[in-house]
């Protein structure tokens, strides 16, 4: 039936309805209005946003929607509120590149472009995902920011797991784990007791960033970590950790750098420091890094590449050696 008006029905409502199905979309709702004019302003209207694919029904899901959705599966908590209070009950089919470039100016009228990919473009690109949304996402110029690698020296990480030890015993274990995995803080803080297996020196990730499960080899040294967790690793159904990321961790975290004199240490330094160490101590090239799982590209890996001196620079120990013309001797 195609799409027309139909007359108020005595007693029932007093208002016209729209029913039918204009270019395979089908309508059936009320004008909210007895002026017959109106209602066919409406019903121009809703023709017209068929035509323009932008008709939104009435039981769509809104942001407000997906983003309860979202965190009930389990999503990421950061950033979420100012972007529901601003989306509110915005229909997702509403929610196009011009809506989410409009939040990020309105809600971080002043962060770089790197903050606003963090705190808008990452989680929104994650509800929309979650809700089975497809669509693209353009990242703002200068996403990424600047390229950050900071690391520790085997000395720096031993001063912080020593204060992370007085301060909380499993707390030093947390680390050790970070620091000789390369784990994310959420991986490393979800890693569970059934998982891990310290004869096959193995802990499984079920589910990275990337969406992709992990196996993670544990070294020799985290192993013997491992074997001073105060409540031990072979407690099933539970995480290996008590932690969560709330407060009382970056309270933690917060004590060990003062103890330890090490101010600018982040949970993903401990990340940073692995790769790097992969890099220069295990002689992993970026492609070696990719292969640990620890990332799902060369380019994401390739930050590392400037911690280690290239096999092609060290040929500067074949160039000629400069001699004195004054006294015949070789510029030491």
């Amino acid at each position: 039936m195609p799409l027309k008006l139909k007359d108020p029905r005595p007693g029932k409502s007093p208002n016209y309805t729209i029913r039918g199905t204009y270019l395979g979309v089908s309508i059936d709702r009320t004008t909210g209005t007895a002026d017959r004019k109106k209602a066919t302003k409406i019903l121009n209207a809703i023709k017209a946003e068929i035509e323009a694919g932008s008709f939104v029904p009435k039981d769509a899901m809104t942001f407000a929607d997906a983003a309860l959705s979202y965190l009930r599966g389990g999503g990421e908590t950061t950033f979420l509120d100012p972007l529901v209070d601003h989306f509110k009950v915005m229909p997702l089919q509403r929610i196009d590149q011009a809506a989410i470039d409009e939040a990020a100016a309105v809600i971080y009228p002043s962060a770089t472009a790197a903050t606003r990919n963090r705190q808008v473009y990452t989680p929104i690109s994650a509800i929309l995902k979650h809700a089975q949304v497809e669509y693209a996402i353009k990242r703002p110029k200068g996403a990424q920011g600047r390229i950050k690698a900071e690391w520790m020296t085997p000395d720096m990480a031993g001063r912080i797991l020593d204060a992370a030890d007085e301060a909380d015993p499993e707390f030093r274990v947390f680390l050790a784990t970070l620091l000789y995995t390369g784990l994310r803080l959420g991986e490393a803080l979800s890693a569970e007791c059934d998982l891990i297996d310290l004869g096959e020196s193995t802990l499984i990730i079920p589910k990275t960033k990337n969406d992709d499960p992990r196996a993670v080899y544990l070294p020799p040294q985290l192993i013997a970590e491992l074997g001073r967790h105060p409540r031990g690793v072979a407690r099933r159904g539970e995480t290996i950790f008590r932690f969560r990321k709330n407060g009382y961790l970056y309270n933690l975290l917060k004590k060990a750098k003062g103890s330890s004199g090490l101010p600018n240490v982040t949970f993903h330094t401990f990340r940073h420091t692995w790769a790097t160490w992969m890099r220069r101590y295990a002689k992993l090239d970026t492609k070696g890094l990719v292969g640990t799982g620890a990332w799902k590209d060369e380019k994401s890996a390739s930050r590392y590449q400037h911690v280690v001196v290239t096999e092609e620079a060290q040929r500067a120990d074949l160039l000629p050696v400069v001699k004195s013309g004054k006294r015949g001797k070789s510029v030491e």
